[in-house]
């Protein structure tokens, strides 16, 4: 058993502070479904997220299928909330988990751009949000100038992590932070009664969800530029 690819995509190489983070990630996911239960959706978009990012920083295709789960449940989430920059994302992610699974399988080491080319990559990524964010003005979407973040801007990252970028952390820290600003207004939202949209449960999983994404983007980037994703015993199928 020990010897099972998915015993060590899982249990393999976890150091005692990951083991305590992600437990705790996990748990503020549960405790705010108990606080408000309206939304198994929205708890299992959680639980799903927080293990995809975490095993995606421990550079393990598993971090995958859980994605695939999370992508589901959050692409409803965003289209009854008419988040639809983050609709659309959702449908990106969802197609993007079985190209991240073969691409994971045929290249373990990460790689990095150049100073130069990283700037290039971050104004592009900023030129990119004014885009969208006059788009989805357009569209009548909810705060489209947080959803554009998730528009484009998580588009760019999603690419990047595909291609093992370590510069793909950097941006997801950008939009876990819009997101929990986003998704804090539209629990406020609902709960002063200011609109009837969504669900509270549901908006409510999300900001716990950002959060524990944005710790773990933090932590990730430090893991990647330090190589150790590149040496996880339990990458290679």
């Amino acid at each position: 058993m020990t010897n099972t690819w998915l015993y060590k995509q899982l249990f393999t190489n976890w150091k005692k502070f990951e083991v305590i983070y992600v437990s705790i990630l996990i748990l503020i996911q549960l405790a705010v479904f108990l606080v408000v239960p309206d939304s198994l959706i929205g708890m299992i978009s959680g639980v799903t997220g927080t293990l995809s990012l975490v095993y995606g920083m421990k550079g393990r295709k598993i971090a995958f299928i859980f994605g695939t789960i999370q992508c589901l449940a959050m692409t409803y989430i965003a289209w009854i909330s008419h988040a639809y920059g983050s609709f659309a994302m959702d449908i990106f992610y969802v197609i993007s988990q079985p190209i991240g699974w073969f691409m994971w399988g045929h290249d373990q080491a990460t790689h990095r751009f150049s100073s130069a080319n990283r700037k290039k990559l971050f104004v592009s990524a900023f030129v990119a949000w004014l885009i969208g964010w006059w788009i989805l003005a357009l569209l009548h979407g909810q705060l489209p100038y947080f959803d554009s973040i998730n528009f484009v801007v998580s588009f760019i990252a999603q690419l990047l992590y595909i291609l093992k970028y370590q510069e793909n952390w950097s941006l997801w820290i950008v939009v876990n932070i819009a997101n929990i600003l986003y998704w804090s207004i539209l629990s406020l939202q609902v709960i002063t009664g200011a609109t009837d949209i969504g669900s509270l449960g549901a908006y409510l999983s999300q900001v716990a969800l950002q959060a524990a994404l944005l710790f773990n983007s933090i932590y990730a980037t430090k893991v990647w530029a330090s190589g150790e994703a590149d040496n996880e015993g339990g990458t290679k199928s």
